[in-house]
């Protein structure tokens, strides 16, 4: 074992290497765009050079002359598709070419060839006049709608308990601070592309998608088709966490473009148009109220956001949902409100809900320590709860505590010095800052088969989605241990509308739903093997009770240490092969589920809609150094324990965490999409402007893996652990640049000018 693959502890799998590893690192595994296509022709897109206001003319002359252009798509000629609807599957509402402009970067035409340099080529040369508007940018312009999120979302109910006004008021002691953070942009490595193919009636889509099956209803629809005539492939993703899990507007684009030029299609979108034809983190603002007694017992949590969407669609996170359930608050008043913009519609980004309210409730609650003279990691403890402080239900498991143990020694809090600015080595400032990682415990229905052959090969089936988080490799261990076979005789198919479906890989329930549906489909294998087994006439197992009977080594096992193999098992019963179908449905969720997830809905349940209350937690601990003259700012060591439940693979699981709260480094310092407010344009639409961090900025970072065992979350016992870890990163780099300089900044990103005051 080495820091790559912990030592596995209670209720841990082993942290063998990733199932895919191989094909990934010899350029075999075949992402969307890589799969072959004969006699492709290629896609350039042109989107929108002002973000409001109407298409009056559009002049394709002379992109029409360019050698090998086959045809260009406008709002003209593409009257035929059907509009989707925002929230059951696409991830926006705009989805025509125009006339009219919703956003800057808007798909206003397609233009079509037998080369992408000619696309690209006759793509600049397409003219388009427009009647522009004046746009409205973000909070504070001119003409943006405020509306409140329960009256136009889904989001029809909030916590609120008791009177936290009144209870403020009569507070001992009290902080009110505003925060905000800002637009947040995707940049996966791979791109966001498309290729279609048609044969005869019935269409292949190869995108990089996180919900196959509801990329293939979507599409359906737009097209008028019937969803059993479209098929979907995405075998590996390059990169989403949240910006491929809906449809957008340029998947039924692409069909419609190969099913009139009759071949195939191929669209690779340029980075920059990333930024608005998909979509991103929304940019919040938050107000909140934290009250408690002198000795550090919360009384009343009051907390409002506000958060940017497009004009027609009310995209909203509500993270108040989560936030209100992690301390024993007392009395508690939130609201959500959406800010409708003139930009595209946001969308999920790795952790939506939390990662921008935690950030401000975990600001605040250092800021109340503060003033309260008491340790950050103990007014925590002082506030933790096993029972939810709203409804009253009971935690399924918590572990939040033992997590800021377990971190804090690693890190070596009890040698902080309290008092801001008083850490320094030479010219540099040194601060210590602490914050709680949470997420919710999603889990949703799902399907499996699983086929087990005389010769111990195994074939597990689900449309889950390789994005990176391990799924071959967790599939194939829990098969290979339900059925007793090495892990090396499995074969995982995922990320294909042929194998029966599994929920979208979003919510960190991939693994918690798929897991659970392989292992109810080994199960029914096992069960017909050893009842095969045992109501034999003769043999080593003949007789024996199916309760004492296991799988080992590719044989049944009895407890007396009989045993047969399975092949010769198979043998007898005259069979080659045992395939088994399930179908998970989640208590409390409805029977149609799998019904639902087939026609392409993804639902799910757990978090606080349960009869417990279920998440996991963490808690993250970080150092900054800030020069005290040039005001730099470094984070040489972060430390984050994490309480997951049941962890299928160390290794994987290291790996998400690790990938977490290095991504909340990014959010805490690097961060933003910056926005032209007079002309609602997003100005640094690229990587050598949009800043993420490299390697040096990352020195030392430990991750704690902490055992859990919660029986009541999921047949799996799995939490989700793939958003979870860059939750608290951000609060945590803020309290501790707070440490270092005594300078609160509340806004996100902390960058030097911030720190020159």
């Amino acid at each position: 074992m080495n820091a790559a693959a912990p030592q596995p502890k209670a209720n841990m799998g082993e942290p063998v290497a990733r199932y895919d590893a191989r094909l990934k690192v010899t350029g075999e595994a075949r992402y969307p765009s890589d799969m072959p296509v004969n006699n492709p022709a290629f896609a350039y897109l042109v989107t929108s050079g002002i973000a409001k206001g109407r298409i009056t003319r559009l002049d394709l002359k002379d992109a029409q002359s360019v050698p090998g252009v086959l045809d260009i798509l406008t709002h003209e000629n593409t009257s035929e598709l059907k509009s989707g609807r925002f929230g059951q599957g696409s991830s926006t509402s705009i989805d025509r070419l125009g006339p009219e402009i919703a956003h800057d970067g808007q798909i206003i035409a397609v233009v079509l060839a037998d080369s992408y340099e000619a696309a690209r080529e006759a793509a600049y040369k397409v003219r388009p006049t427009y009647a522009p508007a004046q746009p409205s940018a973000s909070f504070g312009s001119e003409g943006v709608l405020v509306e409140d999120a329960t009256k136009v979302s889904q989001q029809k109910e909030l916590p609120n308990k008791g009177n936290a006004a009144a209870a403020l008021a009569t507070a001992e002691v009290a902080i009110e601070a505003e925060y905000a953070t800002p637009t947040q942009h995707h940049n996966a490595l791979e791109l966001f592309t498309t290729t279609c193919v048609w044969n005869g009636d019935n269409l292949t889509v190869y995108e990089p998608s996180q919900f196959v099956y509801g990329l293939k209803n979507g599409v359906a629809q737009r097209l008028g088709i019937a969803p059993d005539k479209v098929r979907v492939v995405s075998h590996f993703v390059g990169g989403a966490f949240g910006s491929k899990g809906g449809m957008t507007p340029r998947t039924a684009l692409i069909a419609l473009a190969a099913k009139r030029l009759n071949r195939p299609v191929k669209l690779v979108p340029t980075r920059d148009q990333g930024f608005t034809i998909a979509t991103y983190r929304a940019e919040t603002r938050h107000h909140i109220r934290l009250g408690a007694r002198r000795d550090g017992k919360f009384v009343a949590y009051s907390h409002e956001g506000w958060e940017v969407s497009s004009r027609p669609d009310p995209y909203v996170v509500a993270g108040v949902k989560e936030s209100a359930h992690l301390y024993a608050f007392g009395d508690i008043e939130t609201k959500v409100n959406i800010v409708h913009a003139d930009r595209n519609t946001p969308g999920y980004m790795r952790s939506p809900p939390v990662v921008p309210y935690i950030f401000a409730l975990e600001s605040a609650i250092d800021e109340l320590a503060v003033k309260l003279d008491i340790d950050p990691v103990e007014l925590r403890r002082i506030n933790d709860t096993t029972i939810d402080p709203i409804k009253g239900k009971p935690w399924s498991s918590r572990s939040l505590m033992t997590c800021y143990d377990e971190a804090a020694a690693t890190f070596g809090w009890k040698q902080r010095s309290a008092q801001p600015q008083s850490m320094r080595e030479g010219e540099w400032l040194i601060g210590w800052g602490c914050a709680s990682a949470v997420y919710p415990t999603h889990v949703g229905a799902a399907a499996a088969r699983v086929r087990l052959r005389s010769d111990g090969h195994v074939r597990v089936q689900t449309a889950a989605h390789e994005i990176g988080n391990g799924v071959y490799t967790i599939l194939a261990q829990l098969a290979a241990e339900r059925l007793g076979v090495p892990l090396s005789a499995v074969t995982v198919e995922v990320g294909d509308t042929l194998v029966p479906p599994a929920p979208v890989a979003g919510g960190s329930k991939t693994s918690a739903s798929a897991c659970s549906a392989v292992l109810k489909a080994c199960d029914s294998i096992r069960d017909k093997l050893f009842r095969t087994a045992s109501m034999a006439n003769d043999g080593a197992l003949a007789g024996r009770s199916v309760g004492e009977l296991k799988l080992a080594g590719g044989s049944v096992v009895a407890s007396n240490g009989g045993a047969e193999k399975i092949a010769d098992v198979f043998k007898r019963a005259g069979f080659a092969a045992i395939e088994e179908y399930a179908e998970y449905v989640p208590a409390g969720m409805k029977p149609e589920a799998i019904a639902q997830l087939y026609s392409g809905q993804s639902v799910q349940t757990g978090g606080a809609e349960s009869d417990y209350i279920m998440y996991a937690l963490g808690a993250e601990f970080v150092e900054v150094r800030v020069h005290a003259l040039t005001r730099e700012i470094r984070v040489p060591r972060m430390v984050g324990a994490f309480a997951g439940g049941r962890i299928m693979n160390t290794r994987t699981a290291r790996s998400q965490y690790m990938g977490g709260m290095i991504w909340g480094v990014s959010s805490a310092l690097h961060e933003a999409t910056e926005i032209d407010r007079k002309r609602a344009r997003y100005v640094n639409d690229n990587l050598a402007d949009y800043l993420v961090p490299v390697n040096a900025d990352i020195e030392q970072l430990e991750v704690i893996l902490v055992s859990e065992q919660d029986d009541k979350v999921n047949p799996a016992g799995v939490k989700g652990i793939g958003e979870l870890a860059n939750v608290g990163t951000a609060a945590a780099v803020a309290n501790a640049v707070y440490h270092a300089t005594g300078i609160r900044i509340r806004e996100l990103p902390i960058r030097l000018e911030k720190l020159l005051v």
